[in-house]
């Protein structure tokens, strides 16, 4: 991919950023340096015109919808939660997979009777759409960590995360109760950037399009 103006993608360190390698090698886009191990928050890549900026997997949306970065690389729940203003979501990298479920020990009650059930998570506002849908008032506790936690000490009644393989909640006594949504890491688009630098978007956009298709095509051989 030849880029002729110049691109700024935002991506976050971790398991986003290593599913993220081999798509943007598909599409002649190398970093020159490893984040794990530089210190720069922007690396510069085998194309002079294409930049990658390091930030909090939280900050990407953010980042793109101000037009820091032209596009970025963002978990699905991410973008539930920030509420996707600002950006196009056009190509779902159908990488670092999992579930948002609603978990809790096994014999947990998903309603309260005539109470409220309390609710950690970090994601307050899926949480909070969830819940509202079903016709439940519930008090969210926002937490940070250690999720699973929660209601082995009594915090909180159920808890709202993702789930990859399940096996931290069972190592807690936890069991996966109610799926939320699917999450994949999807690419978004700022909306400046899609229309002034249309051509070079959407040659990205091609050339990643067409490394999920090959992808996808590889686990179903």
């Amino acid at each position: 991919m030849a880029c002729d103006a110049p691109l700024t993608i935002a991506l976050s360190k971790g398991r986003i950023f290593t599913e993220t390698l081999p798509l943007l090698a598909h599409a002649g886009i190398r970093p020159l340096d490893d984040p794990e191990t530089s210190r720069k928050l922007i690396l510069d890549t085998n194309q002079p015109q294409v930049k990658l900026v390091i930030i909090r997997a939280s900050d990407v949306p953010t980042y793109v919808q101000y037009g820091a970065a032209d596009l970025g690389v963002a978990g699905k729940d991410v973008l539930l939660e920030h509420g996707g203003e600002g950006l196009y979501e056009p190509l779902d990298l159908r990488i670092a997979r999992c579930r948002m479920m609603v978990a809790g020990i096994p014999e947990a009650a998903l309603t309260a009777g005539g109470g409220r059930l309390r609710i950690a998570t970090k994601y307050v506002k899926c949480a909070e759409r969830h819940f509202a849908a079903k016709g439940q008032q519930v008090e969210i506790i926002k937490l940070y960590g250690s999720m699973e936690l929660a209601p082995l000490v009594g915090l909180a009644d159920l808890i709202v995360d993702l789930v990859e393989s399940g096996n931290t909640l069972k190592a807690n006594g936890l069991v996966p109760l109610e799926h939320i949504a699917p999450i994949s890491s999807r690419l978004v688009v700022n909306k400046a950037a899609w229309k002034m630098k249309h051509a070079a978007v959407m040659a990205l956009l091609g050339a990643l399009r067409e490394a999920v298709a090959q992808g996808q095509a590889i686990q179903h051989a």
